[in-house]
């Protein structure tokens, strides 16, 4: 199974390096992690606390790349612990002295958390919450005494207590601020369409057009955040949020030209448009707001339908590329319940829960049976790699099988060759600080090789810091190297072959939402509403794709057939750019024969219900010909999607592509 799921690894990540690029962000969070890990083992080597190796790997479930987030976690981090492990002490006290009373104890609080984690508001903890139970009252019964099983609880608390500290501290002081952050990557994005105009090489239009598949999503989010943390005016995030919108529908004019080769552009036009967006970013990054930008000639030159109406978008999203829009006024919204409305009657959650339930006490008898606890790591695994679709856990355990056996290398070459030198605490921190900026510089990428980063930080911390002295003893990685194997074994077993959910199941309901934002994006009013809209449906789709990506990882008896993944993948790119047409053909005053946005939402209807009626004949247009403008590329392209997803849904009807 590892080896399979290796190569599934290589199969579904064959273009895995590029994720390793470097940026100044991920640079900079990997060495403030490192620092934090560092001075985290300085303070527990000093004060000789026990949990040393987890308590300097916690700062990796504490912080995040955004500055207000990582503050959240170091402050509530330790408080939902705390009252975890409150629940244990009162269940301790009841089960510690009977071993069958304690598993039942650990297997009912681990499927009660795990069916939050499937069903409710608290996906994103509700697992390591589990784990956290789990492994507490596993420990609770090698312990002899009360005394010793409150000794115990509270040493787990004060790691976590220490690791959130300094991790609280290091933020504060070394962290960007969200708005600065925010308006960094404004100006970047603003430099990379500088540099398409100007001519740069397919490798920089290739990022451009990655940009904005992407969206400004996690620009808005740190603009969210600079909200929440009051570190700006109201009104400067107000001009701020209009500039990232107004970059997107800028990006995405930049990008139709790059992918139009037909459309041409005088060399004088773009250099002027270049120095102009030059000059914004220079601004941006000195915290300027550009409100008023004038372009001036030559810009009245002879251009085809096409191409004007492109130059035409970049000048209005240039001209008015600070100056924020009136904003209407919004309803209060249904408040989201704290489960999700099938939590009782979808039985796909109590069969996560009890999934993963029985692959972690499993392994948890096994190891007490064996009387080994060296592999106790098995239990911890299941916890880690479970995940709510047969793709993502098979993705997440190859991840950690990867990280941890690389980690454990590194770890094993530091203990032959490094620690003996080592004589001193300062030594050590170097040493953390090595594998946990190598760790932390993996898991600040993408998530599709984020979570190896973790794993190796876990194994290279586990192989060096063994205790308050030289980490010597190369049997403790060994045997927790086997745990993992063993835990990822047990995993893969039931995820796989026990009411085994396939992502593919999530990509017809996810494309069908994607089609009804596009829709609304088609409907909207006003410029800021298309671009937010739009932004959100690149960001719906690239969700779409990264889930057609990972459906590789699955079995062969599980996974969809080729062609049916490779009709989706079609229609994810060929949606990606139909928001731009969208996007930029709002404005025209030229419109479609065809409602597009009824045509969407019928095809959204038609992708979630298959057998629903194929759509009227008033939505199918003629063939014709005539200029070429961003009205007829739209009516290409959306009946270019509509013939792509047409044999799946039984459509017998041909759409014609149609410019206006």
């Amino acid at each position: 199974m590892a080896v399979n799921a290796i190569e599934r690894l290589s199969l579904a990540g064959r273009n895995w390096l590029p994720l390793l690029a470097p940026s100044p962000e991920r640079l900079e969070f990997a060495t403030r992690l490192a620092l934090i890990c560092s001075l985290t083992t300085l303070v527990t080597e000093i004060y000789q606390t026990p949990l040393l190796a987890l308590t300097a790997y916690f700062p990796f479930f504490f912080n995040r790349p955004e500055r207000t987030e990582s503050i959240i976690l170091n402050v509530a981090f330790p408080l939902i612990i705390a009252a975890v492990l409150v629940l244990v002490f009162l269940v301790a006290n009841l089960v510690i002295d009977d071993p069958m009373w304690r598993v039942i104890s650990i297997a009912v609080i681990s499927f009660c958390l795990l069916f939050l984690a499937s069903a409710s508001k608290l996906r994103p903890i509700a697992g390591s919450l589990a784990l956290v139970a789990g492994y507490a009252l596993v420990q609770l019964g090698t312990v002899q005494t009360g005394e010793l099983t409150t000794r115990a609880l509270l040493y787990v608390e004060l790691g976590v207590a220490i690791a959130a500290g300094v991790s609280l501290l290091v933020t504060l002081v070394l962290a960007p601020a969200p708005r600065r952050t925010a308006e960094q990557s404004i100006a970047d994005r603003l430099e990379l369409c500088a540099a398409v105009l100007r001519g740069a090489e397919d490798s920089v239009k290739r990022e451009l057009a990655a940009k904005v598949r992407n969206g400004v999503t996690p620009i808005l989010k740190q603009l969210k955040l600079a909200g929440m943390e009051r570190s700006a005016p109201a009104a400067d995030l107000a001009v701020l949020q209009q500039a990232a919108l107004s970059c997107f529908a800028l990006m995405s004019a930049v990008d139709a030209l790059t992918s139009n080769p037909q459309v041409e552009l005088p060399s004088p036009v773009r250099l002027k448009l270049a120095a102009a967006l030059e000059q914004m970013a220079h601004r941006m990054k000195r915290g300027e707001y550009p409100f008023e930008v004038t372009l001036t000639a030559p810009f009245e030159v002879q251009l085809s339908p096409l191409a004007a109406e492109l130059l035409a978008a970049i000048r209005e999203a240039i001209t008015g590329f600070a100056a924020p829009e009136p904003a209407k006024p919004t309803l209060p919204g249904k408040k989201e319940a704290f489960l999700v409305a099938d939590a009782f009657t979808n039985p796909e959650h109590v069969q996560y829960a009890l999934k993963a339930t029985a692959a972690a006490v499993f392994c948890y008898v096994l190891y007490a049976l064996l009387d080994w606890s060296g592999i106790h790591t098995c239990f911890l695994t299941c916890y880690i790699v479970a995940q709510t679709t047969v793709a993502e856990s098979v993705e997440k355990l190859s991840l950690r099988l990867l990280g941890c056996l690389i980690g454990a290398a590194a770890g094993y070459a530091a203990i032959v060759f490094l620690m003996p030198a080592l004589t001193s605490i300062g030594g050590l921190m170097i040493a953390v600080f090595v594998g946990g900026w190598a760790g932390a510089y993996v898991a600040a990428g993408s998530p599709r090789i984020g979570y190896a980063g973790f794993q190796f930080a876990f194994a290279f911390f586990l192989c060096i810091i063994q205790g308050t002295g030289p980490a010597l003893d190369l049997t403790i990685a060994r045997d927790r190297i086997i745990g993992i194997i063993i835990g990822n074994l047990v995993a893969y077993v039931v995820f796989a072959h026990v009411w085994p959910a396939t992502i593919s199941r999530r990509v017809d309901p996810s494309l069908a939402a994607a089609f009804r934002q596009l829709a609304k994006v088609a409907a909207a009013r006003t410029s800021r509403e298309r671009r937010l809209l739009a932004s959100q449906a690149q960001g719906t789709l690239r969700q779409v794709e990264t889930d057609i990506e990972l459906a590789q990882y699955e079995p062969a008896s599980l996974r969809s057939p080729p062609a049916w993944l490779a009709t989706r993948r079609a229609a994810v790119e060929k949606s990606q750019s139909l928001v731009n047409l969208l996007l930029l053909s709002a404005d025209s005053r030229e419109r479609s024969p065809v409602d597009t946005a009824t045509r969407l939402e019928q095809l959204a209807t038609r992708l979630a219900k298959p057998s629903a009626a194929a759509p009227s004949a008033a939505s199918v247009v003629q063939a014709a010909h005539g200029p070429q403008t961003l009205s007829a590329q739209l009516n290409q392209h959306l009946g270019a999607l509509e013939d792509t997803l047409a044999p799946d849904l039984g459509s017998t009807e041909i759409h014609a592509h149609a410019p206006t």
